[in-house]
């Protein structure tokens, strides 16, 4: 969860163009368990020196009137920075533009209430091993988000715009980046969806569109490109896949997925 919250915050602000400069931590509980907050501050330190971002402090509070048994709550503050006329922004996203996705780890913060409703939340539901997987589904559930600052940042010139697949996933996060009279039309059949998405899928029989809106799906960001730069980014960043194109507004909905 260190881990999570430090790249969650990285792509949140990458999403604009932004380099991170330093990254400040809250972390609560009913009463202080130093070997807990020792590793979620070593998740923190690891995922900021990746991204050379500062962690340069934090609070700590012990408040037994709040929280209960192994209950904790962390909470993330990040600072970045990045030149005015570099501010990716989308306004110069068109039609016929290209969308490229980078694969994501798994639910990457999002999601969960969702996920344990379908999957259960007791340690004997958590510790199942399902067909599709090597370890316990609760393993599977804790893998660390993905920070793609590295991947994006030697490409950021020819990027029109970025949308990070958090909460909302591709239906709500996708339109914060697109301007007035466009649309994007997704293709999930272009990517393979992970098989922790399908497992909750088929065992909380949820339709396609609830998926979408809920789960990245297995994208973690979609970069908006024009035609002639999608060989340039591909060869720059293998992982990448083209996963849809920006139309014009059809009055269908800012996110079409096929």
């Amino acid at each position: 969860v260190g881990i999570d919250i430090v790249n969650h915050s990285v792509d949140d602000i990458l999403t604009c163009g932004a380099e991170p400069l330093f990254f400040l931590d809250y972390i609560a509980m009913g009463k202080l368990d130093q070997a807990l907050v020792a590793d979620i501050v070593k998740g923190m330190s690891m995922a900021c020196q990746e991204v050379g971002c500062a962690l340069i402090g934090g609070e700590t509070a012990e408040m037994p009137g709040l929280y209960h048994g192994n209950d904790y709550d962390l909470a993330g503050f990040i600072v970045g920075i990045v030149e005015k006329d570099r501010i990716v922004n989308g306004l110069s996203i068109r039609p016929g533009d290209i969308v490229l996705g980078l694969p994501s780890s798994g639910l990457h913060t999002n999601g969960y209430s969702l996920a344990r409703r379908v999957l259960g939340e007791t340690p004997e539901s958590l510790s199942k091993i399902y067909p599709e997987f090597d370890r316990s589904i609760g393993d599977v559930l804790l893998e660390p988000h993905i920070s793609y600052y590295q991947m994006l940042k030697p490409v950021m010139a020819d990027v029109k715009g970025l949308a990070h697949i958090t909460g909302g996933g591709f239906t709500d996060n996708i339109p914060r980046t697109l301007p007035p009279d466009t649309a994007v039309r997704i293709k999930p059949g272009s990517w393979k969806a992970l098989p922790v998405f399908d497992l909750i899928q088929k065992m909380g029989d949820i339709e396609q569109a609830e998926m979408y809106r809920v789960f990245n799906m297995g994208i973690g960001m979609t970069v908006f490109v024009d035609p002639s730069m999608v060989s340039k980014l591909l060869e720059a960043m293998p992982e990448a896949l083209v996963i849809g194109e920006v139309v014009a507004d059809t009055g269908r909905g800012t996110v079409i997925i096929e």
